[in-house]
């Protein structure tokens, strides 16, 4: 074996043993999940660990591909639309850099976004100065937008970065997130935005409503929380209705609630999978 060859597996093997849920917040929430509605679960798989470089584990049937900061969890199931058009636009990962990541993701034959879309786009990435590093977008299979962002000096080869929010009230979400899952408000560059320990929360003004996210390919968000049954009496104190009530699955040794957000982002709260 080369001596870059050495170098490429060693980081590999470092990326794979850190894929895992960071610690909570104070208040005992983290970034969880993104559960995915896909038609091809094979093509899915090939996207995200042969070209995304995500280590694949199993939670029951589900095919989850970790990530340092998040589970993607694959349900197969033939969505009618992908994440443009609703309220999460796209997700975020960040990688040491850009260039050569769209590169390698160009080769192996991924639909790379250029300025057809992105109108600062000058070829296959691009610098940002409204968030000061180089970017990229992606499309995953069945249209789950994936925006690239740069971080030199990261430690892995890859890690979730963020989730962009697309609704007409961009002040009352990034409120709603932060009282509910005490994320710690701040910005992004220019955008709007707020923390939970695994994922920045990135906001952004539509002019119209857009779609929820149930049912498309992006179905819902997770997040992680600590003492999650008691975590949901304090939501409902504070008004919220659930859409499935907090349950124990004892088959996957998780516990799970789920919610709708006010624009339509569809939440699973989960307890558990920080084993995973």
């Amino acid at each position: 074996m080369k001596l870059s060859d050495l170098a490429i597996a060693s980081l590999l093997a470092a990326g794979a043993s850190l894929a895992q849920l960071p610690p909570p917040n104070h208040a005992g929430v983290a970034m969880g999940h993104l559960h995915l509605n896909v038609k091809d679960l094979d093509a899915h798989k090939k996207f995200w660990v042969d070209w995304m470089g995500a280590t694949p584990v199993k939670l029951g049937n589900f095919d989850v591909m970790k990530f340092p900061g998040v589970l993607v969890m694959l349900r197969k199931q033939d969505p009618p639309a992908g994440t443009k058009g609703s309220v999460i636009n796209h997700l975020g990962f960040k990688v040491p850099n850009v260039k050569e990541f769209v590169a390698k993701l160009k080769a192996a034959g991924a639909n790379i976004v250029t300025a057809s879309e992105v109108a600062q786009a000058k070829g296959d990435y691009w610098f940002n100065p409204g968030v000061k590093t180089n970017q990229a977008f992606v499309m995953a299979p069945d249209q789950v937008k994936i925006e690239i962002s740069e971080e030199p000096g990261m430690t892995v080869p890859i890690a979730h970065h963020h989730i962009h929010f697309y609704t007409p009230s961009l002040d009352d979400t990034k409120k709603w997130y932060v009282e509910k899952f005490a994320a710690a408000p701040g910005k992004r560059g220019n955008f709007e935005a707020a923390d939970v320990p695994g994922v920045n929360l990135t906001f952004s003004k539509a002019d119209t409503p857009n779609a929820g996210t149930k049912g498309r390919s992006l179905d819902h968000i997770g997040f992680e929380i600590k003492d999650l049954e008691a975590y949901c009496q304090k939501l409902e104190g504070m008004g919220i209705k659930f859409d499935v009530p907090y349950r124990k699955i004892p088959s996957l040794g998780i516990a799970i609630a789920f919610l709708t957000d006010p624009w339509g982002t569809y939440v699973e709260l989960t307890e558990g999978l920080d084993k995973l």
